[in-house]
């Protein structure tokens, strides 16, 4: 079941804020600053619970730093601030907010970024580093942590036999496919994806996309997308974002098909972006 509400400030933004039956996370009147530049405006969207949300719109609209901003990326910045709220549940905790642990928050909410970024270290190393820093030092667990992570990312039966050689030394796919097995091996509850096929071949993006699919009701999933078909095939729900704004939030097949606002109308139907 989906409740679309009116809301005062996405109604300002031209969109209704879409409230899916349980969230994994609420993002309330978002504003991000890179010193006095504001990059994101009034943002209000629900994240599902064990589902897929598609973040899709033109190059620059902001869908990379609102995606960042569930991880804290931006904290890297001495000039980036946040006003507004992000509360993860079941705690209800705001964690953009003053007195929150950047490193805990990047423990429950993983990334994978758009280009493969394997740590110069073996594939087993690459996959176990989380779980060091979660201060797991049991040799049991985190083998058995390692295999479940890279059986996850559908990669174990290819390197089984090789956990020893560098993560580096695998192909593109592979090493996405890795970078995804080191993402779940913390057992996180949201995993960000920033267009994680980007740079792959249509045959390793088939195989990252049926990844993704997969992960619907174990982990919540939320993906940043250029490419309007895979946002269609993986996401229940996507927002179409535009300067900075979520101009549109919904169940990704209504949206797709009959759009609210006519700016989402014209970016699906390539008149701009």
């Amino acid at each position: 079941m989906v409740i679309i509400a009116a809301h005062s400030t996405a109604a300002a933004n031209g969109a209704a804020l879409v409230k899916v039956e349980k969230s994994k996370a609420e993002v309330r009147n978002l504003n991000f600053y890179y010193g006095s530049k504001r990059a994101l405006t009034n943002v209000s969207l629900s994240v599902a619970d064990k589902a897929v949300t598609a973040l899709i719109g033109p190059s620059g609209c902001g869908k990379s730093t609102l995606l960042r901003c569930f991880n804290r990326m931006h904290d890297l910045n001495t000039e980036a601030r946040y006003e507004g709220e992000i509360q993860l549940f079941p705690e209800k905790v705001n964690i953009i907010g003053d007195g929150v642990d950047p490193i805990e928050v990047r423990m429950r909410i993983s990334m994978v970024f758009q280009k493969p970024n394997p740590f110069p270290k073996s594939i087993y190393e690459n996959v176990a580093y989380g779980l060091r820093v979660q201060g797991i030092r049991d040799k049991y667990i985190i083998n058995q942590r390692v295999e479940e992570a890279l059986r996850g990312a559908a990669l174990w039966n290819e390197v089984k036999d090789r956990l020893n050689e560098p993560g580096t030394a695998l192909s593109g796919g592979q090493q996405q496919r890795l970078c995804i097995a080191r993402a779940l091996a913390p057992k996180p509850e949201i995993i960000l994806f920033d267009e994680p096929t980007s740079a792959l071949d249509p045959i390793a993006t088939a195989s990252i996309e049926e990844l993704i699919d997969e992960y619907k009701g174990t982990v919540t999933v939320l993906i940043v997308t250029h490419n309007m078909q895979q946002a269609a095939r993986v996401s229940q729900y996507t927002a179409f974002m535009y300067l900075g704004e979520v101009v549109e939030f919904g169940v990704t097949d209504q949206l797709f098909t009959n759009p609210r606002e006519k700016r989402t109308q014209d970016y699906i139907t390539g008149r701009f972006g």
